[in-house]
């Protein structure tokens, strides 16, 4: 790498990375701040909190590492171009690939990461997290009870405490559990205490009423009343059809492999499987468009003629561009999730920039070149005139 190169490549290199980690950390401040709730209020230890969303990092960085290489490219050029860099460059007789060849490489190796976290690193990651929320829901449960709050313990089932102490015992209790839709079942008790099992929490009810409502034969609604002393009821499961604690596996957990070709096993319904093709073919095209932005920046950035005072045309430019793109991708992808014959449109919107950019910075071969125009004065002198003077 001659000393140009790695002076416009360390430019590059170095804004990337700040960039990145920088809107990286931004966007997982904002997202963490839906659980740091289980920190203050429900017990869950520090620890816990870092590892589950830090897991959420490798989604974060594989959606704007492309944008965050477009911008990098596309400002740093500006910049060089606003500094008289590139008009030194160009006359020194270096051409628009020569000037652009660091970029293309930065942008190799952008998308060289986000391949390897598109196809390996975000499934894992996700899957890890999955596991981890279906560990605080089922057999963590404990945790999620918080005092005077209706605390929804996953879907079908709901438990209210007036006061909760330190040592796990609650007072004033209510829950509400639609785990069995056909058995609806309200229980009230003067007190209780959350205990840990093997299979997860569960909390002894002291003193209380439990009302189910039940279906006669003939089909009419019957409420049954039991008075306790004492009864336990399990959190730790969502349902009672899942009381082995299993889960369905979204199409984030799983390979490009899965996505293709789902296990016959699993019974996944067509409107999950045509889900699934469309974002296997989303998860192996997402990585190029930061190549194809990185050339749709060195497009906009090196195609416009020099400007003594200054040109925001490339930056106006190529940010429409590009918004315009991932507005076209976002389109894509939905439309082939619905109806699996726009798939092609998901490589359409990322190999067709690439093309176009790679055109413009060719010269544009095929379009008629402008013949620059000379002075009004030159044009009207003779031609002998316009030579100069000259002695015999």
């Amino acid at each position: 790498m001659k000393r140009l190169d790695r002076y416009l490549f360390r430019q590059l290199a170095v804004a990337l990375v700040a960039v990145t980690v920088g809107l990286a950390a931004l966007v997982w401040l904002t997202q963490s701040l839906r659980f740091i709730e289980l920190v203050l209020d429900r017990g869950l230890s520090p620890a816990v909190f870092v590892e589950l969303t830090g897991l959420l990092l490798p989604s974060f960085v594989a959606v704007i590492l492309p944008i965050t290489t477009f911008v990098v490219t596309l400002f740093t050029y500006v910049r060089l171009s606003g500094d008289r860099e590139l008009v030194v460059m160009r006359a020194a007789g270096l051409s628009d690939w020569r000037l652009a060849r660091p970029a293309l490489m930065v942008a190799g190796l952008a998308t060289g990461l986000c391949l390897f976290l598109q196809l390996w690193l975000v499934p894992v990651s996700h899957a890890a997290f999955r596991a981890w929320q279906f560990e605080i829901r089922n057999q963590m449960a404990a945790i999620l009870v918080q005092e005077g709050v209706f605390s929804a313990v996953g879907d079908d089932l709901t438990v209210y405490a007036r006061r909760r102490d330190r040592d796990g015992n609650l007072y004033g209790i209510m829950v509400h559990d639609t785990r069995d839709p056909a058995m609806p079942v309200t229980i009230m008790a003067e007190e209780g205490r959350l205990v840990g099992t093997p299979r997860g929490p569960r909390v002894t009810l002291q003193n209380g009423v439990r009302q189910t409502l039940e279906r006669a034969p003939d089909g009419t609604p019957r409420l049954s009343v039991l008075t306790f002393k004492e009864n336990s009821l399990d959190l730790a499961t969502s349902s009672r059809s899942q009381q082995d604690a299993t889960r369905n596996r979204d199409s984030r957990e799983r390979f490009v492999g899965e996505l293709l070709s789902p296990d016959p096993a699993e019974n996944l319904p067509e409107r999950d499987i045509r889900k699934f093709r469309a974002e296997a073919h989303q998860r192996l095209a997402s990585p190029f468009t930061a190549l194809a932005y990185a050339l749709v920046a060195l497009a906009t950035a090196l195609s416009t003629s020099f400007r003594r005072h200054g040109d925001s045309r490339p930056a106006v430019v190529g940010v429409t561009l590009v918004v315009g793109l991932l507005a076209l991708g976002l389109a894509a992808g939905n439309a082939a999730a619905r109806n699996n014959a726009f798939i092609p449109l998901i490589w359409v919107q990322v190999v067709l920039p690439m093309l176009a950019s790679i055109w413009v910075l060719l010269g544009s071969p095929g379009l008629p070149r402008r013949q620059p125009r000379l002075p009004p004065e030159l044009e009207a002198a003779p031609q002998g005139a316009a030579s100069g003077p000259h002695t015999s």
